[in-house]
């Protein structure tokens, strides 16, 4: 069996106290493969009610039985108009667990109008491939099917299962996710695609690599206030849209108590030093002591703030019937994100208490689902850091907890490891996920490719 140890606080793994292991011998990555089932993903339409996820499954399908795949090997599952798909590779050992990897097939929408070119016909310009979902998911989904198939073209054979998972509606409803976390819960560990990644900096040079070991819980709630109302010209003390108001303010004053993890204290501390400055300073301070004046600096700034506590904010609202009625009703809705380890129920309750007002009704939007971090496995840390290292000797490999939601959620909470260990290296500029003229980086396609493969090498030996 793999190796459970955790790396502890200090991230001896990720400091050199535990050496990254050699990576294991690579075959010539398939690059023209691996672009043009990039550039074939990115013509399907799987956006929401398109019916065209099934299509694309259909088309990894093809890809992984030309490379050796048999048809028994490949599972499409319908899901109202969208699709789970699964390819199982199995292992010479079957006393052990699966090892799961896992991406999504479909795209937020994109409308043709806002883009410079069609987001559903992929372009390949100035050393990028343009089209929604080239960063987000489409890149890593066609380095892992190319991996399979190129390992399996060469006659690899991994000791452990290895089982190939793509969601249909990871951006939407998440329950292809459910279906597939149900079905293979029993696995070893899961690796995630839409997670992680590299840094490159102005000049397209490797800064540091994200290894993703936990995610805050998304949460919406809808917040109702009533009246009888009656006529403009008789205001009455209930009225909906001023307790709305100061619920709204109450909400936006509150903060939630700081808290912090394995993940944030490694990733500060391993950060601190970069940033510098007194927000340096405050970032290892918090990380070593949990101090909380140090947490209100952090706080200051949108890129650490999720990073120190949960937090909640007004998203949508809507009030009123009539220009010349008092308002019958308000809502508010408020999405949280919640630090792992913390349950909705708990979050809703402190909202309750910070808006204050005894008529106001509370629910729960969907059914959200809580999960805690992943432990930092001492294997899996080795493994993502010799791939990692192997792209530039010099690349610092840090934990990181995301303030979005993948499907590792539904994972996690199902008590399976996982991690986002994604193989797409961007320079900030250049990230457009779910924005317009979203693009990948094709310069990277030889390295994601050889990442994926030690990577896969390592855990499934």
């Amino acid at each position: 069996m793999m190796d459970k140890g955790r790396v502890g606080i200090g991230l001896l793994a990720l400091t050199g106290s535990v050496a990254a292991a050699a990576p294991a011998a690579l075959a010539a990555p398939d690059i023209a493969l691996a672009k043009a089932v990039l550039m074939k993903s990115v013509a399907f339409r799987t956006v929401e009610g398109a019916g065209e996820v099934p299509k694309l499954a259909a088309y990894y399908a093809s890809v992984l039985k030309d490379a050796g795949f048999a048809d028994m090997d490949i599972e499409i599952t319908p899901i109202g108009e969208t699709a789970t798909f699964a390819a199982t590779w199995r292992g010479t050992d079957p006393a052990l667990k699966p090892l799961l990897m896992i991406g999504h097939m479909d795209v937020v929408a994109a409308n043709r109008a806002d883009w410079t070119r069609d987001p559903f016909v992929p372009v390949e310009e100035n050393g990028y491939i343009f089209g929604r979902g080239t960063e987000d998911n489409k890149y890593d989904v066609a380095m892992m099917v190319t991996t399979l198939a190129g390992l399996k073209k060469e006659g690899w054979k991994p000791r452990r299962t290895i089982i190939l998972l793509l969601s249909g509606d990871e951006e939407t409803d998440m329950r292809t996710t459910r279906a597939l976390a149900v079905k293979y819960k029993d696995a070893e560990l899961l690796l995630n695609g839409d997670g992680g990644g590299g840094l490159l900096d102005e000049e397209g040079k490797p800064v540091l690599y994200q290894l993703q070991a936990g995610e805050k819980t998304y949460a919406d709630f809808q917040i109702g206030f009533t009246d009888p109302g009656g006529h403009s010209s008789a205001p009455t003390p209930g009225n909906p849209i001023y307790r709305m108001a100061k619920a709204i303010d109450r909400i936006a004053a509150y903060k939630f108590a700081p808290m912090r993890n394995e993940l944030t204290e490694a990733s500060m501390r391993l950060s601190a030093d970069r940033i510098g400055g007194d927000m340096g300073a405050a970032m290892k301070r918090f990380a070593e002591t949990g101090d909380k004046d140090a947490a209100e600096i952090l706080s200051t700034r949108p890129e650490f703030v999720g990073q120190v506590r949960t937090t909640c904010v007004a998203t949508m609202a809507q009030a009123g019937h009539a220009l010349n009625a008092l308002p019958q009703s308000a809502k508010v809705s408020v999405n949280c994100r919640i630090f792992p380890g913390v349950g909705v129920d708990a979050v809703k309750a402190e909202l309750v208490k910070a808006v204050n007002d005894p008529g106001a009704t509370f629910t729960t939007l969907g059914d959200p689902v809580a999960s805690d971090a992943s432990p930092l496995r001492v294997d899996v840390v080795k493994a993502v850091t010799a791939a990692v290292t192997a792209r530039d000797p010099g690349i610092p490999v840090m934990p990181s907890m995301s303030a979005g939601a993948t499907d590792s959620l539904h994972f996690r909470a199902l008590g399976v490891p996982s991690y986002g260990v994604g193989s797409l290296f961007m320079r900030a500029e250049d990230g457009f996920a779910h924005g317009l003229n979203e693009r990948a980086p094709v310069g990277g396609i030889p390295s994601a490719l050889r990442q994926w493969e030690s990577v896969l090498k390592a855990l499934a030996k």
